[in-house]
């Protein structure tokens, strides 16, 4: 018996999202939908099959005030009692791209393929990039 062909997909695309006054939800059910590769027709749940995407503006997020105050990250360094928690308000004026990255992370499937997924994923604090030899084209957001 013959296994189907299963086609080659082409090479990733590059989109970028510009997260000024967009919710932190938002961006990120979107990045993670595009790295997974869900919105391709060949998408395949074992394979490395998603695009790259560039975030950027990250410090211009759309927060709610009270949401800035309860939700907190935790971090743990090992060592029995060294653990941390930062507000989300403090964590957006020390790293605002650490906050991206968590909530993607969080989102995407918890296989081996996470880690290449996020290499995938690049979050600039700023409207400059890098990546402009690469023609990222804008995402609309379509959830």
């Amino acid at each position: 018996m013959k296994t189907p062909i299963v086609p080659v997909s082409a090479h990733p695309k590059w989109y970028v999202i510009d997260a000024t006054g967009i919710t932190i939800g938002q961006v990120s059910t979107n990045a993670a939908h595009v790295l997974r590769g869900k919105h391709k027709p060949d998408f395949s749940g074992h394979k490395l099959c998603g695009d790259h995407i560039i975030v950027i503006n990250v410090e211009k997020l759309l927060i709610d005030p009270k949401k800035a105050i309860n939700k907190t990250y935790f971090n743990h360094t090992g060592y029995l009692g060294h653990w941390s928690k930062t507000p989300l308000g403090k964590m957006m004026e020390k790293n605002p791209a650490k906050v991206i990255e968590i909530a993607v992370k969080g989102m995407l499937a918890k296989n081996r393929l996470a880690f290449q997924m996020m290499k995938r994923l690049h979050v600039i604090v700023g409207a400059e990039h890098k990546y402009a030899a690469q023609k990222p084209e804008p995402l609309t957001f379509t959830i």
